[in-house]
């Protein structure tokens, strides 16, 4: 699958969450690529 890149701007507050959970091995894209596919594979 081709994949394109996709620029959002974030809150300081979200950020620091985000940068929390790379400390557990969760990346920002692999985070929200997972949300986004929960989100359409249920509407």
């Amino acid at each position: 699958m081709k994949q394109v890149r996709l620029l959002i701007q974030l809150p300081w507050e979200l950020k620091a969450k985000l940068d929390a959970e790379r400390k557990l091995g969760i990346t920002a894209a692999g985070l929200i690529r997972r949300l986004l596919s929960k989100y359409f594979n249920r509407h």
